[in-house]
């Protein structure tokens, strides 16, 4: 039985596109997906968003506006404005109406060297303006392997979670917990090992700002599908999910979103 305030949580389910897109397969995706929803006659579906390249921002937020679907950016820079060639600016997310960003997800952590201070200084800039970071983390299969999985997954959230308190926004984040060995890989947390890491991620957030721990939403990400969304969805502490090679086909994250409404 969730309690009340998992139950005041809003599911939210965002598909994160990736580097993969183009403006013809992007408008038919989205239209596939707004059709779905059309069809679906108002009955209950998680909150639904997509999270694109940034080129394709504007033509998300045309084909979108006005629709029950939000969409965002996959990474943002902490600095406002300046010599810093490819970066994109929360500002400029804003010019798009983006309403929020992923930050830190594990292939900018490996590839780009994002270490946890520049995913805190990231996820407070979209804070400041009114947008949602969705701070990504996780661990490794060795790490797990190793028995570190909570202690490590722990320590990402606390060094995000701890600067955005200290400015009073923590409440307004969200975090998504994405084992890196379940990415692309076709492995999945079990929901039990699911819910085993969001409820340390929640105690650790609770050791900062108990109320803000309760409100805060905890999505799982790591080749969900719709046939584990449910099973995911009915722990306690997982809140929707972070979405990825199944976002890009319109019927597969259709079914996740519905999935993840029945918890």
């Amino acid at each position: 039985m969730l309690n009340s305030a998992a139950t005041q949580r809003q599911p939210w389910v965002i598909g994160n596109w990736k580097m993969n897109g183009g403006l013809s397969d992007n408008e038919t995706l989205l239209s596939d997906l707004l059709a779905l929803l059309e069809s679906h006659g108002g009955r209950p579906i998680a909150r639904c968003a997509v999270a694109v390249p940034a080129p394709y921002l504007f033509q998300t937020m045309v084909r979108l506006s006005g629709h029950p679907i939000g969409w965002g950016a996959q990474d943002v820079s902490a600095e406002a404005a300046g010599a810093f060639t490819g970066e994109v600016a929360v500002s400029m997310l804003q010019d798009f109406e983006a309403q929020f960003s992923l930050v830190g997800h594990s292939e900018r952590r490996s590839r780009h060297g994002e270490t946890d201070a520049l995913v805190a200084a990231k996820a407070l800039a979209l804070l400041q303006q009114g947008l949602t970071p969705v701070v990504c983390v996780g661990e490794s299969l060795q790490e797990r392997d190793q028995g570190r999985a909570l202690t490590f997954v722990c320590d990402q959230v606390r060094q995000a979670a701890q600067p955005l308190h200290a400015q009073g926004v923590l409440a307004d984040a969200a975090f998504a917990y994405e084992p890196i060995w379940a990415i692309g890989t076709g492995r999945s947390a079990s929901p039990e090992q699911a819910q085993e890491v969001h409820a340390a991620i929640r105690r650790t957030l609770a050791e900062i700002d108990a109320s803000a721990a309760e409100q805060i939403r905890l999505l799982y990400g790591g080749s969900v599908k719709a046939a584990t969304a449910a099973g995911l969805a009915a722990q306690q502490d997982v809140d929707g999910a972070l979405v990825g090679g199944a976002s890009l086909n319109a019927r597969e994250f259709f079914d996740i979103a519905c999935a993840m409404s029945d918890c």
